[in-house]
């Protein structure tokens, strides 16, 4: 695309910018976000883009829209995701926290009482992202004195040497260089509870299946009868997932939040959709990605032995 031709493109998405600024009112008030919304979701389509070509295509539009005037945009959810796939089986912990950064501005969005959960979420990311940063500021703490000489033996499996790369990228690059190092250095335990990253990923990772689960179910469209609510589905979801982890008291909490879930038609106005057939082509999207994510993490914990860490 030529510099005209991108310098167009730029004017006519700040202008429809501006216009949904000026239905919503308060355009004064909003123009610096819709500068700074504009170049950070710009930057993670294209970055989709160009990741195009390393993994396989997911269902529905080669990019979701942008939807103006909402804080949760599933484009950058879906952005996220992509770009958290490393190698054939690991995940990149930046765009894997960022991914949750916006799955707590859905929940946000879903009311007061489901904010509670979300809280939750964001101090388990932020104890990822302290160790990461205390990681950082302790290079010679990543890489293990044997980093060199494991790297040297004559015969490692492409995952092996995946970890490797990852490793001497950080300590918390990614699920699995988190994995072996915290394992290397004896920082996560198996016995009592500990803020280790391991640990905190495992928890995290179960409230994963849990969204998984209640978008997905959101996103069926049964051939007869009439839809069931969101409430009803994101209740379902949590007893068959998360609630098996949490005390009496959490999960009478937890049921009474999703009680006052919004209804369907507020989810078409949250993706910007306008009935049941393009939400579940949206949410169709998000759940596979999701998807990949999980089981990748999945897997990285089960052959490791945490997901049962206390």
């Amino acid at each position: 695309m030529g510099v005209k031709r991108k310098a167009a493109a730029a004017i006519l998405l700040l202008l429809l910018c501006l216009g949904s600024l000026w239905l919503h009112g308060g355009l004064d008030y909003q123009w610096d976000s819709c500068l700074k919304g504009y170049n950070h979701i710009n930057k993670d389509q294209l970055h989709q883009l160009s990741n195009s070509s390393e993994a396989d295509e997911t269902k529905g539009p080669p990019v979701l829209s942008l939807c103006p005037g909402q804080t949760f945009q599933v484009s950058v959810l879906v952005s996220h995701l992509l770009a958290a796939r490393a190698y054939t089986s690991d995940v990149l912990l930046q765009p894997y926290l960022s991914s949750w950064d916006e799955l707590v501005k859905f929940m946000e969005s879903l009311g007061p009482m489901v904010s509670l959960i979300s809280n939750e979420i964001e101090t388990k990311t932020t104890i990822i992202r302290q160790l990461a940063l205390l990681s950082e500021r302790s290079p010679e703490a990543e890489v293990g004195p044997d980093m060199h000489s494991r790297n040297s033996e004559n015969s490692q499996t492409g995952e092996e040497n995946s970890v490797m790369v990852s490793q001497s990228r950080g300590a918390y690059n990614s699920v699995r260089s988190m994995i072996w190092m915290e394992l290397k250095q004896g920082i996560v335990d198996f016995n009592q509870q500990t803020d280790s990253g391991c640990r905190t990923l495992l928890r995290l990772h179960r409230a994963l299946l849990w969204l998984k689960l209640f978008l997905q179910k959101l996103a069926e469209t049964p051939t007869s009868g009439r839809l069931r609510s969101p409430s009803d589905l994101c209740r379902e979801a949590y007893q068959s997932t998360l609630s098996h982890h949490h005390t009496w008291f959490v999960r009478r909490a937890a049921e009474l939040a999703f009680i006052a879930l919004p209804e369907r038609g507020f989810f078409f106005r949250l993706v910007c959709v306008q009935n049941q057939e393009e939400l579940s082509e949206v949410l169709t999207r998000v759940v596979d990605a999701i998807g990949e994510i999980y089981d990748r993490t999945q897997k990285a914990l089960e052959e490791n032995k945490m997901l049962d860490l206390p």
